[in-house]
């Protein structure tokens, strides 16, 4: 029986899509995880088994889903097949062996590697549901079809497109990089003089008793040592500047890419996902400056020092050679665990951090509702998690060091017995030993650094996987979306058609269904309807955040897919129900898109949005600082701050998604007052639940379950008495 192939989720919710990636690895086909992520249609909660059945299909195999019982699992399926785990994850079950007192179930969890459980542990995981006394859980099996092996498998980057990726890098700053080789060979050159002024001072200084000869040699030797190390501080501080400026671009060049990547990339990816992949970045960097260089270094030394001592003596060379092939096939023994382990500490350190970003910004919420003590233990698990790779890891480590030592070990007291023996038989002399000892000091540090050097790339390559899951995406601007204007004399309604909208994929709900809507130019448009009726949904559809699963939208007889989105932005206002309030002044979040800010202009966003008399009685007006790390404001404060951004931009379309459900009436009173003055020969679509703020509207269109079920206006609405009318009777005070 083959080895089955394990391979770890790269990201927490990936565990379905890497399931269908070892399966068919162990069928022969080698699938990129990023494509099976695409077809299984991975959100931020993972997927579902329909979704990864709909994704095997795709991919060449047959399926078949459904509950089993332990018995049938044991003796009726086909294995390898996926599992639902613990109701929240999916494992591959690709073995099951009757032993002595028990059953044994080999499985691949993409979360932790190869395990096995006997029976008892295996039910305690899998078992879901109890029907009629039998106790059963759920599985998808899986057979390929000719439809698998005609397939061309999805490969991801070898790796000679990340020693391109890399050489980008080293080109920009090869200016410098010269120089540290310069310095790296005059120090090797340096280092090299040091055995034979050692062989003299033993052979000849000594052997003559000529202290005179002695204290040339050894002023000799500091006036090196001094020019090593002079030449050391030099190449350290170009190392520094070189390191600095090539992570600024690595970290840089990441988010500029971040930011090219559609809306709905964020919707799959934890932040602590993303904040792993940033500390991704100081791994390259490192590599691309001190292990690189290093590595040049260890050969130029390896190859000089190894011809002096080929030169000195034959057997001890050889001696040393073939010790050091020993250690290189011993380092190369532990890199697939080693990767394995990196994945899985990649998981937890993403799931660590996640769960302390909440823990710190939840805080308040932790202490109003009294769950100190479950947030707390559930941080705590996760270290306990956390704790469990990093001594896998260390186990691993220790393991490799103790092989390693062990053969250095070995090989250096061989070349100690060689050398006396060679100094007694007169084949060398007492100084020539000394050197080949100090030789073989100089030869096992490079030695060393080579061996790094094959743990250092196997890192950077995995961090390269990870950072080409990102680098390797679609933008959301591609050459179609080329249009970046309206023609001025042509009306610029928005004309929905036969939209429909789902988040998951095919098989998912339907979150917008047939909806079909004119927005005309110059109206205001309200959009009303229950919680989760797909009313913001809807506003990011316009704003193209999504792109529809069908129908579509156009704007001024223009598809709006065709449009430049980074264009279209820049003609609408938006304020979402999580509109975000950056760490700068009050200023600098009003007028966010702008570095020379227009006082005029910004006050008067302000007073439209009623905040400018609370700003100005701030010590620092609007040069205050808000957000996480400034001065604390109240939602309400928040949301005026928010329609003041949207007001300063002066768009020609205004979304507005609950712009004002946390203002006081008064408040609320003044702003729409102010607001509807603004609003003259501007297209605005708002998302409201108070009357106040829809009952004026040109349009009233009611949601419900993603389907428009009325429009008209607020009259129309209230005398028709059906989805609106209940939605604001409470507000209208209309009885029964």
């Amino acid at each position: 029986m083959k080895r089955f192939p394990i391979y770890i989720q790269s990201d927490s919710m990936d565990c379905g899509p890497t399931c269908l990636k070892m399966i068919s690895l162990y069928y022969g086909k080698e699938q990129c995880l990023d494509y099976l992520r695409d077809i299984t249609f991975t959100v931020r909660d993972g997927v579902s088994l329909l979704s990864v059945s709909k994704a095997a299909e795709q991919i060449g195999f047959k399926t078949s889903g459904g509950r089993f019982n332990i018995e049938q699992l044991k003796n009726r399926v086909i294995f390898p097949c996926i599992l639902h785990w613990n109701q929240d994850h999916f494992v591959v079950l690709y073995r099951v062996e009757k032993k002595r007192k028990d059953t044994v179930f080999y499985f691949a969890d993409p979360g932790k590697g190869l395990l096995e459980y006997n029976e008892k542990e295996f039910s305690e995981h899998w078992i879901s549901t109890k029907t009629n006394g039998e106790e059963k859980g759920v599985a998808l099996l899986l057979e390929p079809t000719e439809q698998f092996y005609k397939q061309k498998g999805e490969k991801p980057a070898k790796a000679s497109g990340k020693l391109k990726f890399l050489s980008s890098y080293f080109n920009r700053y090869r200016k410098f990089f010269g120089q540290l080789i310069i310095g790296l060979l005059v120090g090797s050159l340096l280092q090299l003089i040091f055995p034979f002024l050692t062989q003299a001072i033993v052979d000849i200084g000594i052997g003559n008793k000529d202290i005179s000869f002695i204290w040339l040699i050894l002023l000799a030797q500091l006036m090196l040592i001094i020019g090593r190390t002079s030449i050391d501080f030099i190449r350290r501080r170009i190392l520094l500047h070189i390191s600095t400026r090539i992570n600024i671009s690595l970290i840089s060049d990441f988010f500029i890419k971040l930011m090219k990547l559609p809306m709905k990339f964020f919707d799959t990816k934890l932040l602590g996902d993303l904040l792993q992949r940033i500390e991704d970045h100081s791994r390259i960097e490192r590599f691309l400056t001190a292990q690189s260089l290093n590595l040049l270094f260890s050969l130029f030394s390896f190859v000089v020092f190894g011809i002096v001592l080929f030169i000195y003596n034959l057997k001890i060379f050889l001696v040393f050679l073939l010790g050091s092939i020993l250690y290189g096939v011993w380092i190369l023994f532990f890199l697939k665990k080693r990767k394995i382990l990196d994945y899985k500490t990649f998981e937890q350190q993403a799931i660590n951090r996640s769960k302390t970003y909440q823990l710190i910004n939840g805080m308040q919420e932790i202490k109003l509702q009294g769950c100190e003590q479950r947030k707390r233990w559930e941080w705590e698990d996760t270290q306990a998690d956390l704790f469990g790779v990093n001594t896998q890891a260390l186990s691993l480590q220790q393991t490799q060091e103790a092989g390693s030592v062990c053969i250095n070990e070995v090989k250096n007291l061989l070349i100690t017995i060689l050398a006396a023996t060679a100094v007694i038989h007169g084949e060398l002399t007492l100084g020539m030993m000394l050197s080949v000892q100090y030789i073989i000091g100089q030869l096992n540090s490079p030695v060393e650094q080579i061996m790094n050097f094959i743990y250092q790339w196997q890192d950077v390559s995995i961090s390269l996987e990870r950072m080409s899951e990102i680098h390797n995406k679609d933008d959301e601007e591609n050459k179609d979306k080329n249009i970046k204007s309206l023609q001025p004399d042509i009306l610029k309604d928005i004309e929905i058609k036969d939209l429909v909208f789902q988040y998951e994929g095919p098989y998912s709900k339907k979150v917008l269904n047939n909806i079909n809507l004119t927005i005309p130019e110059g109206k205001v448009t309200a959009i009303v309807g229950a919680s989760g009726s797909g009313k913001t949904t809807l506003i990011k559809l316009l704003l193209g955040n999504y792109s529809p699963v069908e129908g579509i939208i156009d704007v001024g007889n223009k598809p709006l897919n065709e449009f430049n989105l980074t264009w279209w932005r820049t003609q609408c206002g938006a304020v979402m129900q999580d509109g975000y309030i950056f760490s700068e002044s009050i200023a600098k979040n009003i007028a966010v898109s702008e570095d020379e800010i227009d006082t005029k202009r910004l006050r008067e966003a302000a007073q439209i949005a009623n905040i400018d008399d609370f700003v100005s009685s701030l010590p620092l007006a609007y040069n205050t600082i808000v957000g996480q790390e400034g001065q604390g404001i109240s939602q309400g404060q928040r949301q005026r701050i928010l329609i003041a951004r949207a007001v300063y931009k002066n768009p020609q379309f205004i979304f507005l998604d609950e712009a004002t459900n946390a203002l006081d009436a008064n408040n609320e009173k003044v702003i729409l007052d102010n607001l509807n003055e603004f609003y003259r020969g501007k297209t605005v679509v708002v998302v409201a639940h108070r009357l106040s703020t829809v009952k004026n509207a040109d349009q009233i269109v009611v949601l419900d379950n993603g389907e428009i079920v009325e429009r008209g206006t607020h009259e129309e609405l209230t005398n028709l008495r059906g989805k609106y009318y209940h939605l604001v009777k409470n507000q209208l005070e209309l009885g029964n």
